[in-house]
């Protein structure tokens, strides 16, 4: 796999060591990749969550996979796009610093990362990607680790492949 690269796919799917999750601040589920992250772990990544108690905007907190043929899930909670005034391009980016803080503490050689905040959180497509594959490359200058871009749809997918080059 290079280093960086993008694909529409199913992220519980994903042949990687972590996922990440684009969790809401409860950490306890919801909708899009959380929701489809959660079904298809099982009731035992809901009941390790409810012992974090919450994640804060743009930090990460790591569990185990439970039925999913990863290692870990990683929670990140992105921001609620408010117009870009509002401290969210640093939240976001944050975002993908502290997920790939805890896939290196864990020991990780791969990780597959949705499109965070471009759902119900309405960040742009084109910036949230182009934030998302500016910090990784930033913190991978640090580290190595394959990354992977999972893609919901098309659009996203054509964003990110012409932002990776």
């Amino acid at each position: 796999m290079p280093r960086l690269k993008a694909e529409q796919a199913d992220i519980t799917r994903a042949s990687v060591d972590i996922i990440v999750n684009a969790a809401n601040s409860s950490l306890l589920g919801g909708g899009g990749v959380d929701g489809a992250i959660h079904r298809a772990a099982g009731p035992g990544l809901l009941a390790e969550c409810r012992l974090i108690g919450g994640c804060p905007t743009g930090e990460a907190r790591i569990t185990t996979a439970h039925n999913l043929p990863h290692r870990h899930v990683i929670h990140t909670v992105g921001p609620v796009w408010r117009g870009g005034g509002a401290g969210e391009a640093e939240l976001l980016a944050n975002c993908y610093r502290n997920t790939l803080k805890l896939a290196f503490d864990h020991a990780a050689a791969s990780i597959a990362f949705p499109a965070i905040s471009t759902g119900v959180y309405g960040y742009p497509k084109e910036a949230a990607a182009e934030i998302a594959v500016s910090t990784v490359r930033e913190v991978l200058a640090e580290g190595e680790m394959h990354v992977l871009f999972c893609c919901f749809d098309v659009g996203t997918l054509q964003v990110y492949r012409r932002i990776l080059g």
